[in-house]
């Protein structure tokens, strides 16, 4: 039986012009999780990325952390869905930077609504995929690890892959998906057993390597 690690990327740049660069917080709290890695003796048969830019710098992170220089298969259907097309397909009017607590809700409020119209089928965000073929994506490389190796497996990803993989494997209702969305923490852990036949859950949105007091400021969400 093997073990898949999916790994949500560092701390991102929430707010900014461009959201996909990782923060230094964020390269920091992927280093520290190589560290935990090489620490616990675990190392990896296989890696796989998504294609943007702070996944591989997470993945980049970790191998620091671990001091190996591990290659990592890219795969576009790993990657994060795009929340502002989200939003678009249910908001017209484009959205100021939050700046306040409440125009962060509001901001999630709307991601959580476009969610649920896009699963749904009801909206179409402009240059994404229908939520099955996004799903597809995610299955597909889910599917390739199970029938590929037998050992311990690295996915770096973001919060949608990831919480749409854990759905996948539970058999969740869109409304829980997105919820598991929501709630993933930068460069947590989310553990799958496998064989050939079928993952199965061992843990989720795990921070083992931020248990430390030390690391208490570390945790994040965006």
């Amino acid at each position: 039986m093997g073990t898949l690690y999916l790994v949500r990327h560092g701390q991102a740049s929430f707010g900014a012009d461009d959201y996909d660069v990782l923060s230094d917080m964020g390269y920091r709290q992927s280093v520290r999780l190589g560290e935990y890695f090489k620490y616990k003796g675990v190392s990896f048969e296989a890696a796989f990325t998504g294609t943007l830019q702070r996944q591989l710098k997470t993945f980049a992170g970790i191998c620091e952390g671990m001091e190996t220089t591990m290659q990592a298969a890219a795969k576009s259907g790993l990657n994060e869905y795009d929340s502002e097309a989200v939003i678009g397909a249910i908001h017209p009017h484009k959205l100021e930077k939050p700046t306040s607590p409440e125009m962060y809700r509001s901001h999630f409020r709307l991601l959580k609504d476009g969610l649920a119209q896009w699963m749904a089928g009801v909206v179409s965000p402009k240059g994404m995929p229908s939520y099955t073929d996004f799903v597809a994506g995610i299955t597909g490389v889910l599917d390739h690890i199970r029938s590929q190796h037998t050992g311990n497996v690295l996915l770096v990803s973001s919060g949608g892959p990831i919480s749409t993989a854990v759905g996948h494997v539970l058999g969740t209702s869109p409304e829980a998906t997105i919820e598991l969305n929501l709630r993933i923490r930068n460069c947590s852990l989310t553990e799958f057993a496998f064989t050939p036949k079928r993952h199965m859950l061992v843990t989720y949105n795990t921070l083992p390597h931020l248990d430390a007091p030390e690391h208490a400021s570390w945790i994040t969400y965006s």
